[in-house]
């Protein structure tokens, strides 16, 4: 999982979501996926978790895109962006540098999934693969927004609020 200071370029097509004033655009792009209403509503609880943990203004204006894809598709984007040649879980692009708590760019990038790898972490973990979705698209965003866990102080950081964000939504502790 890392965080990418570019975005491969295309924009996702979809619904956006707006219970708060980011949109989210989901696009399925590969893989074996739910329906794309229970993908919208995964990626906006997980988006509405990270907002309400660095207490941005849930009016800001921007845009999120979520993109499903499958592992040949992410290990493509790996092994261009990360040299690493090899499926992941979650990539993210951010489309600005990270700006501070609290405060949103237009457009906060992209978080992108991989079907295969993700389904058998949830299966391998004994999760359910709605909480393990969340718990990525959770982690793709705060990458987003400038978490990282290249070194212990900042992994701590981040796997703390990745706790409390997933505690809020009732999704137990991943790192258990």
């Amino acid at each position: 999982m890392v965080a990418s200071k570019e975005r491969p370029g295309g924009k996702a097509a979809g619904r956006p979501g707006r219970s708060t004033g980011v949109a989210i655009d989901i696009l399925v792009e590969a893989g074996d996926w739910p329906e794309e209403t229970d993908l919208e509503r995964i990626a906006r609880r997980a988006l509405d978790g990270v907002l309400t943990e660095i207490g941005a203004d849930p009016r800001a204006n921007s845009e999120l895109s979520v993109v499903f894809t499958d592992d040949v598709h992410i290990r493509a984007l790996n092994a261009g962006w990360r040299s690493k040649d090899k499926p992941t879980n979650v990539l993210s692009f951010p489309a600005f540098p990270a700006v501070g708590s609290g405060t949103l760019p237009p457009m906060l990038g992209d978080v992108v999934l991989a079907a295969e790898t993700v389904a058998d972490e949830a299966l391998h973990e004994g999760k359910p693969l709605a909480n393990h979705m969340t718990h990525l698209i959770v982690h793709g965003i705060l990458h987003l927004i400038g978490y990282d866990h290249q070194i212990d102080a900042e992994a701590e950081m981040m796997e703390q609020a990745e706790r409390r964000i997933l505690a809020s939504l009732a999704i137990p502790d991943p790192y258990k």
